[in-house]
């Protein structure tokens, strides 16, 4: 239970302190918000999808206060790998007036533990939960004036929302007319391997770019499912972007016969919603495993740590199996094809933003995803080569 002086507020958290979100759930512990509606996560319940879309990537709490020390409760759940070290708790960032001033964690909450050589072998196993109690997070000596407030909420940590408390008077940002860029990708987009949620790529992307971000990057989920696209196609968005590929080869889930009239699709799905809106295709950036070597991906602990091989052979490419290689080519293709008659759709090469030398320098920690340093570099050269004038977001 939260103990203060008699002089502090409790803020119960409500929708007009949140950004990034698409539906909020109440719980008995308090709000958890979701980056699929209802209706879409009942059409797969695919634990995988359904543990991402809860995760808050790109989430944050925004208000303006003059409270000098503001403490957040909230229940996290936690991943625990088995056979595995723990993880580190789920990161929040305090960012005040545009600038990081803070960082903390909460140790209490929910705990679910995952086999992953049992999770590879069976697509629906359900892990085991084990219920926790909220915890609280405390920011102290902020400074003594009237300041905007953003608390990222852990990229990759599921979070329910209870309160904020303040020895002042909080109070909701209004909408900041900034356009809403709408992004969605695979686990790199959702932040993987990143280790604070305003340090993730789109987000460092969008801080510089000055839009607002709905980060829909779901680890291992990017599948072109038709109910992300009609979930694209329903939300406002002033920038559209689709991070394509990685994930249909990590689950060798398509042929490329496939997949080209899955993309074709998705497109005009989310056209039908978003006809002149730009949309930006980004391929993926590049990966040795996959280069041409197609999947699935496997987990590989042979050195103690998890990094992923692929178990695909390259001669699977001639009975249509997807490299990266060959999906970069599909969606040049796809796209130079449609832009005759959708001038505002645009192609970018995911190896422009982290390509063979930049491997060199910033290898993959696990070989599939980037660090916090390669998330920064990414994140400015997508804001570099897409923002701007004469540029797709332009």
């Amino acid at each position: 239970m939260f103990e203060a002086n008699a002089d502090w507020r409790r803020t119960p958290i409500t929708a007009a302190m949140l950004r990034g979100w698409i539906e909020l759930e109440e719980t008995p512990a308090g709000l958890l918000p979701h980056r699929l509606p209802k209706w879409a996560r009942t059409q797969w319940t695919d634990p995988q999808l359904s543990m991402v879309e809860q995760q808050p990537s790109g989430m944050r709490l925004c208000f303006r206060t003059r409270a000098t020390t503001i403490a957040l409760e909230a229940l996290p759940t936690k991943r625990h790998y088995v056979g595995m070290p723990a993880r580190p708790d789920g990161i929040y960032d305090l960012v005040i007036d545009g600038v990081l001033a803070g960082q903390g964690s909460i140790a209490t909450g929910n705990v679910v533990r995952i086999d992953l050589a049992r999770w590879a072998a069976d697509a629906n196993l359900v892990a085991d939960m084990e219920p926790g109690a909220p915890g609280l997070l405390r920011f102290e000596t902020l400074p003594d004036n009237m300041k905007v407030i953003e608390i990222w909420l852990p990229h990759d940590e599921v979070t329910e929302l209870v309160a904020l408390h303040a020895n002042a008077p909080i109070e909701p940002v209004p909408p900041s007319g900034q356009r809403i860029w709408l992004h969605h990708g695979s686990s790199i987009s959702h932040g993987s391997n990143a280790v604070h949620p305003s340090g993730i790529w789109p987000a460092v992307a969008a801080s510089i770019a000055g839009v607002d971000l709905l980060n829909l990057g779901f680890g291992g989920s990017a599948l072109l499912d038709p109910f992300l696209a009609r979930t694209i196609r329903d939300q406002p968005a002033d920038l559209i972007s689709l991070k394509l590929g990685i994930n249909v080869v990590n689950m060798d889930l398509m042929r490329l016969r496939a997949f080209g009239p899955a993309v074709h699709g998705f497109l005009d799905t989310i056209r039908d919603g978003h006809p002149t809106t730009p949309l930006l295709i980004v391929s993926p950036i590049f990966c040795p495993i996959h280069e041409v070597t197609p999947g699935p991906s496997v987990p590989d602990f042979s050195d103690g740590q998890l990094k992923f091989r692929a178990a695909g052979s390259e001669t699977d490419t001639a009975v249509g199996k997807l490299t990266l290689s060959l999906i970069r080519d599909a969606l040049r293709a796809i796209t130079a094809q449609r832009r005759g008659s959708d001038p505002n759709l645009h192609y970018l090469d995911g190896r422009e933003l982290y390509g063979e030398a930049d491997h060199e320098h910033h290898p993959l920690p696990d070989r599939l995803h980037p660090d916090t340093a390669t998330h920064k570099l990414i994140g400015e050269r997508f804001e570099a080569t897409v923002f701007g004038e004469d540029r797709p977001f332009g």
